[in-house]
């Protein structure tokens, strides 16, 4: 059946006219505000196909309103919404550290220089200053055993070799930090021309070559800013060649963790003539940042005590960390680490040490030197014979006094 009979096309054709609307605007009669034509074809009834499609399309985008109203919406706080952007993040990292490590190229962990930049701008030397504090305050008695037990336990602490095993005997963190050994719990080998000087891991060692040293292998550190300029009571420059073609520079890096004893002691019998005092920073020297950050001995805050013993020259370094209050030696009264102000990177401050009628302090095998707040490093940078050897292997767990080296037969 036809859409639209003949004899009503001419009447549907017809076009109408809108009324004026004077009224409305306040025109007069014969001056109309607007006017316009409209086609009757746009109001005369559309085919069932064509109504069936308008329909469908309608109630589609009908139910989608309701369900769209029918959203409630709820805020969350803003701090959850970065947690879990932090989070993937996190997993996305992990993951790219992870093929860096399967890689098995250490260069292919070092932190870029914006990295250590970043990490450099936090506040440690404030916080570790902070922490000292906090370490430092005198806990009650009934609050000794589970604050201190605690941290005994997750670091695996051996009370047993303390000289005070009572925990509640120790007023503080700190007090127990710097707890002693019982006198022969450590025999220092005599017989070793170079012993450990502290509890710690074997990180590193070797023979110097050229003014580069491995912190752990395959990362390094410049020499010459971890020890500064030559020093002048010393003959030896370590950045020279030795003063006999026979010898050789060797360095070993121990590092101390948070459970182990945290005093240091003398290796070998010499003498110390200088004490240089590095201002720095407070990074981690946790193994795992030693990995990824080069230079990273550099950067922190450091005591170097350089002298001589008798294969030549022969330096100890303690170097500061995150969390550590403070470095102290007990024969330089005057040492203060971890002080607050801005410092000059590369700048130090250098004593010349002495006794009555000595040039220098001298210390036996074993003796007590200092000690750190907590967990850190030493670096032994020296001269020796070219038969010198190392009995220990980096990853090695080392007690002071156990035996570092050797040289030729000379311990047999």
């Amino acid at each position: 059946m036809p859409l639209f009979r003949p004899s009503n096309i001419n009447q549907l054709l017809k076009i109408k006219e809108i009324p004026r609307f004077s009224s409305f605007c306040g025109c007069g009669a014969q001056n109309s505000c607007f006017s316009g034509r409209v086609n009757p074809l746009r109001n005369y009834p559309r085919s069932a196909h064509t109504d069936t499609s308008s329909s469908g399309s309608w109630r589609f985008i009908s139910g989608f309103r309701r369900y769209w109203v029918s959203l409630k919406w709820f805020s969350i706080p803003a701090s959850v919404g970065f947690a879990y952007i932090c989070y993937q993040q996190y997993g996305h990292i992990k993951k790219r550290e992870n093929r860096k490590i399967a890689s098995g190229d250490p260069e292919d962990l070092i932190a870029n220089q914006w990295q250590v930049a970043l990490y450099r701008k936090f506040p440690m030397r404030a916080v570790s200053r902070l922490w000292g504090q906090v370490n430092n305050y005198d806990l009650p008695v009934f609050m000794r055993w589970p604050v201190i037990g605690l941290y005994s336990w997750v670091f695996s602490c051996n009370l047993a070799e303390a000289e005070i095993e009572d925990i509640k005997s120790y007023p503080n963190l700190g007090a127990f930090f710097r707890r002693q050994l019982k006198p022969d719990v450590r025999p220092v080998d005599h017989s070793a021309v170079l012993t450990s000087p502290a509890d710690g891991y074997i990180m590193h060692h070797g023979e110097v070559v050229g003014d580069t040293v491995e912190q752990v292998k395959g990362i390094t550190y410049d020499l010459t800013t971890f020890l500064g300029p030559n020093h002048p009571c010393s003959k030896t420059a370590i950045t020279e060649h030795s003063s006999e073609d026979k010898r050789h520079f060797f360095h070993c890096v121990l590092y101390l963790g948070p459970g182990d004893y945290h005093s240091f002691h003398s290796p070998a019998e010499w003498t110390v003539k200088t004490r240089r005092h590095f201002p720095g920073e407070l990074l981690s020297v946790s193994p795992s940042i030693q990995r990824i950050i080069k230079g990273l001995f550099n950067y922190n805050e450091r005591v170097v005590l350089s002298g001589s013993w008798e294969y030549g020259f022969f330096a100890y370094a303690a170097i500061g960390a995150s969390n550590v209050g403070s470095i102290y030696v007990d024969f330089d009264e005057e040492l203060k680490t971890n002080i607050s102000g801005k410092y000059i990177p590369g700048s130090f401050i250098e004593k010349l040490l002495s006794t009555t009628g000595m040039e220098g302090f001298s210390l036996t095998k074993g003796q007590k030197m200092g000690g750190f707040n907590l967990g850190s490093t030493i670096v032994l940078i020296f001269e020796a014979p070219k038969d010198f050897r190392f009995n220990v292997k980096a990853g090695d767990k080392v007690k002071f006094g156990q035996a570092l080296g050797t040289v030729g037969n000379k311990n047999e």
